[in-house]
């Protein structure tokens, strides 16, 4: 299977005369993931868990064997462990409120990356404050890298969570989440590992990493907007507390008192996006049938090309470790002199649909001594042909500004 008939499963592409580089913030759909949510409609709509009666035992079938499904796709122990929400931004904040308001304490303290998704940051100042315990960032070195020192320098015994993006949305750095949670778990810490942005690019054994938590959003790997994934370990989530209230996360209520439901019912209140954990399984179907050896080796080869043609440019400064073993799918970069929403602007308007602002990432882009980059990331349904495309339209912007960047 090449790229281009892989494209032509993505209905948005084949309509639209785009080059579409805007993966890292959502990923385009194939028509067998749209296809399976209009037949959820047309066949199988009613609420799950709640009637005796045979459409919504089918649409609970549904929605529970897809659960199943992801399970496996990231061999989790029990079904029970993956938990869904709206996308990753909910999973970490049902983690800081459920987890880290009950089990820190004065003086504890929560490490994360200084390249975290503000996700995975803002909870983590809300809930350190309340609970008199301290946020500390572990920082990235001149290859845009986390360094075994930095780590082991930061990750210590008064350490009780250790929040980590798996692959940086603004740098595509693979950051080696193995070895963190392998030290922090030396030091008696809890791992919270943020996926969502290398679950659609490399394959995820939450048993092979042991991972106490893991999170992604669906859309960001062909699946449906308004769907995530919260995995966390059986015997952590059953001592944890509900993060809603209500709905199917009741077992019995009283008018003084209320008991839970088991796992996973007691994190999911209310009515649930059905529709977006049926996409979601039909994205894993997709994602499985090409196979991610597949996937790595057409999107190596793009971005391979990208990083290539980009350092080309001597008018570009680019955000990106030069280990390339140790990069994935993003590529940030800015022009010299010029804003990078006005790059953006005028990539637009030749077609070349990038990202330009802070990527939810304000603290690392701090740290770099910048406001905000261009943003250029990549699916495996890219070809060099777009890069050429992206190439081709940065030369037209930088003739555009050349005289006043000059001044």
């Amino acid at each position: 299977m090449n790229v281009e008939d892989i494209k032509k499963d993505f209905p948005l592409l084949e309509n639209r005369e785009i080059t579409y580089l805007d993966n890292g913030a959502t990923a385009q759909k194939p028509i067998q993931v749209i296809k399976a949510i209009e037949e959820f409609y047309e066949k199988s709509n009613a609420n799950p868990h709640r009637g005796a009666y045979e459409l919504s035992i089918e649409a609970t079938e549904e929605y529970e064997s897809t659960r199943a499904k992801i399970a496996k796709f990231i061999n989790a122990k029990h079904s029970e462990e993956i938990i869904f929400s709206k996308n990753a931004t909910e999973s970490l904040n049902l983690i800081a409120y459920s987890y880290g308001m009950d089990n820190l304490k004065k003086d504890d303290e929560v490490v994360i990356s200084i390249m975290e998704h503000h996700s995975n940051l803002v909870p983590w100042q809300k809930i350190t404050k309340a609970t008199g315990s301290k946020l500390k960032y572990m920082y990235i070195n001149e290859d845009f890298e986390l360094s075994d020192e930095e780590i082991k320098n930061k990750i210590t015994d008064k350490t009780k969570i250790v929040g980590i993006t798996h692959v940086s949305n603004v740098l595509g750095t693979i950051n080696p989440v193995k070895k963190i949670i392998q030290y922090a778990h030396e030091k008696g810490a809890i791992v919270i590992v943020d996926a969502s942005q290398s679950i659609p690019h490399m394959k995820i054994d939450v048993q092979d990493l042991d991972a106490d938590f893991l999170v992604f959003s669906g859309h960001k790997m062909l699946a449906p907007l308004g769907i995530g994934v919260l995995y966390g370990k059986k015997e952590i989530l059953d001592k944890m507390t509900p993060f809603l209230m209500g709905g199917d996360m009741i077992e019995y209520v009283y008018e003084q008192e209320t008991t839970f439901a088991p796992l996973p019912n007691k994190f999911e209140a209310g009515t649930q996006n059905v529709e977006g954990v049926i996409g979601l399984g039909a994205a894993i179907d997709y994602i499985e049938n090409i196979g991610y050896n597949k996937i790595h080796d057409l999107e190596s080869e793009v971005v391979s090309y990208a990083r290539q043609e980009l350092s080309k440019l001597d008018y570009l400064t680019l955000y990106l470790t030069p280990n390339v073993q140790n990069h994935c799918s993003v590529i940030s970069f800015n022009i010299k002199g010029v804003h990078p929403h006005d790059v953006a602007s005028i990539l637009d308007s030749e077609k070349v649909c990038i990202r330009a602002g802070n990527h939810c990432a304000q603290p690392l882009l701090r740290s770099l001594g910048i406001d905000s980059t261009c943003r250029a990331s990549f699916c495996f349904y890219n070809t060099k042909e777009d890069v050429d495309n992206l190439v081709k339209a940065l030369n037209k912007t930088y003739r555009m500004f050349k005289k006043y960047i000059n001044k």
